[in-house]
């Protein structure tokens, strides 16, 4: 018997010891680094620093600090313009010393030809007005905005089509939904963090928004275009009125998905 006591005394040691083991545990810091130029070594200031995996973010200050929560894997992504956004892997190392330097690489932008495209123009403005394109797109508009923006064709199925196509099983959205629940979850965090929706409402590329969500461009166009959304929108709109349409495109999703 005791024996068996022993055993079990050591063996509950053995767990609180491990558990204790701050290489076994994913503990959350405050993580500090310097972001600079890699050409010329100076800090770089205003700098977006976002924890993809805990979702919050940050900027630099005038000497290209950061203080973010992080722990040990977790991965940050950095973006500032003029420079190619970078994602760095959280290690030991960067919490035991305190100059870590992150360094970021200046982008050559080489300019491309612009064609425009010339309306067949008279100079009269009754005969010009008749021969532009017509937008039949309607507005949405999404609270925290001040503007709007086209969502897609006014016609009287509009929502009926959009609806009736969410509650198809075998329909692109809940595919795309399905194959992405954890990514979908991050919606909502994301929305509540003042950092990432001022960087996402400069941004047009969706590339912060693609690593934010881990989702790929042509996954973000398919859920777009299955809630009705219009090609113009998707082409103007900037990332932060990307991410509040997929949000309430999702979040209707959820609501008629436990309605069928």
């Amino acid at each position: 018997m005791m024996r068996i006591s022993l055993l079990l005394i050591l063996l509950l040691c053995g767990f609180r010891a491990l558990a204790q083991d701050p290489e076994n545990t994913a503990r959350t810091e405050r993580l500090e680094a310097v972001v600079i130029n890699a050409q010329t070594d100076r800090p770089l200031e205003s700098v977006h620093v976002i924890n993809l995996n805990q979702v919050v973010g940050t900027i630099t200050d005038q000497k290209g600090a950061f203080s973010i929560p992080a722990a040990v894997n977790d991965t940050l992504y950095i973006s500032y313009l003029g420079f190619k956004p970078q994602k760095i892997r959280v290690t030991n190392d960067m919490f035991k010393f305190q100059d870590t330097k992150i360094s970021l690489t200046e982008l050559a932008y080489a300019l491309e030809e612009v064609v425009v495209q010339p309306y067949q123009l008279t100079g009269y403005l009754e005969v010009d007005v008749k021969n532009l394109p017509i937008n039949n797109s309607y507005q949405y508009s999404i609270s925290g905005l001040a503007v709007s923006y086209e969502g897609g064709s006014k016609t009287p199925g509009a929502v009926s089509k959009v609806l009736g196509a969410i509650l198809n099983p075998a329909d692109q959205l809940r595919n795309i939904f399905g194959r992405h629940p954890n990514q979908m979850r991050k919606l909502r965090k994301i929305k509540e963090d003042d950092r990432i929706r001022d960087l996402l409402a400069e941004k047009f590329d969706r590339v912060t928004l693609m690593e934010l969500l881990q989702l790929e461009r042509v996954d973000i166009d398919d859920i777009l275009t299955n809630c009705n959304y219009s090609k113009s929108f998707m082409l103007t709109a900037n990332d932060l009125q990307i991410l509040d349409a997929l949000s309430s495109c999702y979040e209707e999703y959820k609501v008629l998905n436990r309605q069928n």
